[in-house]
């Protein structure tokens, strides 16, 4: 029987691949036989991820790049290119979150966060892109948004406006790549233990996310890889593109 979810042969990058859910996913595409570029700011975290799917039978390289520094980007590109040749699949992972209130952001504190969560995503794409295109390979864009993005959370406000946009970017270039056989997708993952939302979850406040999620718990890691898998695959997905797969164990209130 054929396997839909084969990847081998492809090769993906994994940008913000060092952190807790980008090397679950990219952990999750290596399993498949894809060769992975881990790409992140901290390139000591990277390796660790690369070591970890080399002992497991897999082929990886780490680089170093931050979204929000373009340079370090295109950088990172071509030394990817120079070790593959080039990418069929561009995993946008990397993320911020801070839970200051409302009023007590700063122009700083803003363009911090949607420095990594947006523009960085949206110039990481348009660089990654417009390589694929000019060496006629079709493949898949997968990017993490998050269930902030379509029903807003509290303390999260810069960053459930940054991940809006994620949306937004998501179908305006589903439509874009189409033609050349690039598909754009989001997974939106509900609420998973990372580095970036640990600072926002007191007693009161998991509570609430346990009586929201009909599943009644955290999501781990490495069940976002069918999620991502799924995504990646032409021969699965091949005529998908512009849609979110959720992965929030049935997360559905407006009040958290």
């Amino acid at each position: 029987m054929e396997n839909l979810f084969d990847l081998t042969g492809k090769v993906a990058v994994a940008i913000g691949g060092n952190s807790t859910l980008g090397a679950a996913m990219a952990k999750g595409l290596a399993e498949q036989g894809a060769k992975v570029a881990i790409v992140g700011r901290n390139l000591e975290k990277a390796e660790v991820v690369t070591k970890e799917i080399e002992e497991n039978g897999g082929v990886a390289k780490s680089f170093q790049a931050d979204v929000s520094d373009l340079e370090t980007v295109k950088k990172a590109a071509k030394e990817i290119e120079d070790w593959a040749g080039g990418w069929d699949i561009v995993l946008n992972a990397p993320g911020k979150n801070s839970s200051t209130p409302f009023f007590e952001i700063e122009p700083e504190e803003w363009d911090d966060i949607m420095n990594v969560n947006l523009r960085g995503l949206v110039f990481t794409i348009q660089h990654f892109a417009k390589r694929m295109i000019e060496q006629e390979r079709k493949g898949s864009i997968i990017n993490i948004s998050s269930a902030s993005a379509d029903i807003p959370l509290s303390k999260v406000f810069t960053y459930s406006a940054s991940k809006a946009g994620v949306n937004n970017v998501t179908q305006f270039l589903a439509r874009e790549f189409a033609p050349h056989g690039i598909r754009v997708n989001a997974i939106i993952p509900g609420f998973f233990p990372a580095e970036q939302n640990r600072k926002i979850m007191d007693d009161a406040r998991i509570e609430s996310i346990m009586n929201h999620t009909p599943m009644r718990r955290f999501g781990e890691p490495e069940e976002l890889k069918g999620a991502t898998i799924y995504l990646a695959s032409d021969k699965a997905s091949g005529f998908v593109t512009g849609t979110f797969l959720r992965v929030d164990g049935g997360y559905l209130s407006m009040t958290i």
